[in-house]
């Protein structure tokens, strides 16, 4: 098993043909099944570590202004209390303030869920990320989570490579529109950064990544990236296995994470 970072994009993203979909489509049928999925959502934060708990949980329709047929969208997949406690209780003991919760599946986990594995027959629990934390104690999060990456759970960080939409409504970006030179040259550093085990570099890449905070005003969207690095196991390396863009600003990557072995 492995641990991957993937861009979800926008709700309708389920809804209309893209490479971004197709890539997300065909992702399950080129993984060994896992016993379990556990998804680091964007769109899940918390002041500490929080884990869903419920044995159904709900669906959470956190948007507005796209297809009402999005609503229409259930995700079934059943929940995994037992593995939540028990994860809970794994990041108590590596010093994390861990938590449960009841909340449900909102669309930065079912949004690529539903394509990857539309039967809904793998248990799935989702994880939170904290905004006020760090790359690093992301990263930190993640590594203590490993074990259940060896046990056969996957872990998917569930963001956005890169994710500015106040500069996608101001600039006019369409949906095929072209990145432009600042979201293509922070994608192209992340790529060449991961894929060679740069552990520290990518940590500090709001410092060290050329137009990072352009790219990443609030750093939500890339934090499951490093939750899923760590989870590989340190150290780690990447290999980027999905590329594309939307509306220009969005850069679409998708990472699996594995043992970096030289």
């Amino acid at each position: 098993m492995q641990s991957l970072f993937v861009s979800h994009g926008a709700p309708n993203l389920v809804l209309h043909n893209s490479a971004a979909r197709a890539f997300l489509a065909e992702l399950g049928t080129r993984l060994t099944r896992p016993k379990a999925v556990l998804v680091v959502s964007a769109h899940f934060e918390a002041d500490r570590p929080t884990l869903t708990s419920g044995a159904h949980p709900p669906m959470i329709y956190d948007f507005r202004g796209f297809e009402p047929e999005l609503r229409e969208i259930v995700y079934a997949a059943p929940g995994a209390p037992d593995l939540a406690a028990e994860m809970a209780d794994r990041l108590r003991e590596k010093g994390f303030d861990a938590a449960l919760s009841d909340r449900g599946f909102d669309h930065g986990v079912w949004v690529p869920l539903v394509l990857a594995y539309p039967d809904a027959d793998i248990p799935v629990l989702v994880l939170s990320v904290n905004p006020g934390a760090s790359p690093a104690d992301h990263l930190a999060l993640g590594e203590a989570l490993a074990p259940f990456v060896d046990d056969g759970v996957l872990v998917i960080g569930s963001g956005a490579l890169t994710h500015n939409l106040g500069e996608m409504v101001r600039g006019g970006f369409r949906e095929d529109s072209p990145a432009p030179d600042w979201v293509r040259e922070f994608g192209e550093w992340m790529e060449e950064r991961a894929r060679v085990g740069a552990v520290d570099d990518l940590i500090h890449y709001r410092e060290r990544a050329p137009h990072a905070v352009r790219n990443h005003p609030t750093e939500e969207h890339v934090l499951p990236f490093f939750v899923a690095l760590g989870a590989a196991g340190t150290p780690a390396r990447a290999e980027r296995i999905h590329t594309s863009h939307a509306y220009g600003v969005l850069q679409m990557d998708a990472y699996a994470f594995r043992p970096f072995t030289g």
